[in-house]
């Protein structure tokens, strides 16, 4: 198995240590989890640089490399909606855009086209590592600290954070539906 592979085999064994790490009630359980999701994220860069530059991209890398990544960001809303972080109906916004859209690429993949990422997506992307990472900081801060209880300007970053990933959300996936609607009429012909 090449390493790129691995490292994305990694990364679903970092999201559960994260998910373990954030859901229990250790001491730094916080900082715990906020150290694997950043780890998860890193091999997330690494393993497309390494498989990119050393020619070793597989069948398997082109598969599971996206599942992970939404496996990853997935786990993360579940547990901030969890934690009170977001709202429920944020992080299922954000969840559903994912499912649609890797919807929409198996859906022109079954007609033989194969649909690129979009720039918009991979600001959508950005922007909701931002905010998760946001919170976990300041979570894994809250282990050091001792402090419970935040001040309002956190939590309105907090807020704004969410918001924005929203929108973005919202917007890429409109902007990639609408560029790829011919997918989905084309579809319903056959």
């Amino acid at each position: 198995m090449t390493l790129p592979n691995q490292l994305t085999i990694l990364r679903l064994f970092l999201t559960a240590i994260f998910v373990m790490a954030r859901e229990s009630s250790l001491t730094w359980g916080a900082t715990v989890a906020a150290a694997a999701f950043a780890t998860a994220i890193i091999t997330d860069y690494l393993d497309g640089v390494i498989a990119r530059r050393t020619g070793t991209e597989t069948d398997f890398g082109r598969l599971m490399d996206p599942l992970a990544d939404k496996v990853l960001i997935a786990a993360a809303l579940v547990c901030l909606t969890w934690s009170h972080d977001i709202p429920a109906w944020a992080a299922i916004i954000l969840i559903s855009r994912d499912f649609l859209i890797t919807g929409l690429r198996q859906l022109a993949l079954s007609h033989g086209t194969v649909l690129a990422a979009d720039p918009a997506g991979k600001t959508k992307t950005a922007s909701q590592m931002i905010m998760i990472g946001f919170f976990l900081l300041r979570d894994a801060a809250g282990d050091f600290s001792g402090i419970g209880l935040w001040p309002l300007w956190v939590l309105s970053i907090g807020q704004i954070l969410v918001a924005a990933s929203v929108l973005l959300s919202i917007y890429s996936g409109w902007r990639y539906a609408r560029a790829h609607w011919s997918v989905v009429v084309r579809s319903g012909r056959s």
